[in-house]
């Protein structure tokens, strides 16, 4: 590669196992500075899922290409942050370091949640960056863009690191690709399997102004067999200024799933921000974290039609 400002070269080699495999060996070498430098850029598309199923105006139940970022940090923990069609440009980052992955997925591969046999959004492929190495410290950022239809890649994903190049400056960070099915770990953990939105409150009653609902279900071999006896608690935290209401747990009838229910209410002025939740048992993790980051106003205005 060669540009104003770096110059370099990529060395890919490519093979197939359960979908594709690539390693890639990077060596950059800069002529100037870069405020922004993105390693293993991934790009992706989101419209509108079952969380925000409002937003499509269209005959299809879901259409995207991926529906969450996945991560694992250095520290270890497993992160889903479900994507969102924003009503503004959006970029998040994530501090981190020595990741261990992250990846742009499509989790849900029910065909019925689509209804699309001509695209087949339900056979969108996963994309897993596993690092070769340490990369030090930095975050992985991503880009949400707006968008009201499926043929724009509004999704972007990428790893910053910390220090910015500078003239002379040279980097060398190698990764491997993983382009399948999900993530390719021994994800031991439960994993977020669906989110959902709706109005707060209870059935019946009057649902109280700016209240939102949430229902998320987690799925995996810690949680099979488990019953409402055996203490499994919903751990949701939000930040100050922020009520989370009524947050409890129970299994899905007819399912090894578990469902985190709760409500939020935020100051009006309060446009964005992130809650984090999961499942625990005797004190440790059953589930990954869920990372959902809340555009209260925006989801608010979807509601009232």
């Amino acid at each position: 590669m060669d540009g104003p400002s770096v110059t370099g070269a990529y060395r890919i080699k490519a093979r197939d196992s359960d979908g594709q495999i690539m390693e890639i060996a990077s060596r950059l070498f800069f002529r100037g500075p870069v405020g922004r430098l993105g390693i293993a850029p991934l790009t992706s598309m989101f419209w509108y899922s079952e969380a925000n199923r409002l937003q499509g105006f269209d005959w299809r139940p879901e259409v995207h290409d991926s529906d969450g970022l996945s991560m694992i940090t250095g520290a270890g923990e497993h992160i889903w942050r479900p994507l969102n069609d924003p009503n503004r440009v959006v970029t998040s980052s994530f501090s981190d370091t020595n990741p261990k992955g992250f990846g742009l997925i499509q989790r849900d591969r029910d065909f019925a949640h689509y209804q699309d046999d001509g695209v087949f959004y339900n056979k969108r492929p996963s994309v897993w960056v596993e690092p070769i190495g340490n990369w030090g410290k930095g975050a992985v950022q991503l880009v949400e863009i707006p968008t009201d239809d499926e043929i724009f890649d509004n999704i972007v994903a990428y790893w910053v690191p910390k220090d910015e190049p500078k003239a002379g400056s040279t980097v060398s960070l190698d990764y491997k690709l993983y382009w399948g099915r999900q993530e390719p770990v021994d994800w031991k953990l439960a994993k977020t399997v669906a989110t959902r939105i709706g109005r707060g409150g209870v059935p019946g009653q009057p649902h109280p102004a700016g209240q939102l609902k949430y229902a998320v279900d987690f799925a995996g071999p810690t949680l099979t067999g488990l019953t409402q006896k055996d203490g499994v608690k919903a751990m949701v935290s939000a930040p100050p200024g922020v009520e989370v209401i009524n947050a409890y747990v129970l299994p899905v009838v007819g399912t090894d799933n578990w469902r985190l229910i709760f409500d939020l209410k935020a100051p009006a002025a309060m446009e964005t921000f992130d809650v984090r939740a999961y499942l625990a048992k005797d004190g440790a993790p059953l589930t990954e974290t869920w990372l959902g980051q809340i555009h209260a106003q925006q989801i608010l205005k979807f509601g009232q039609h």
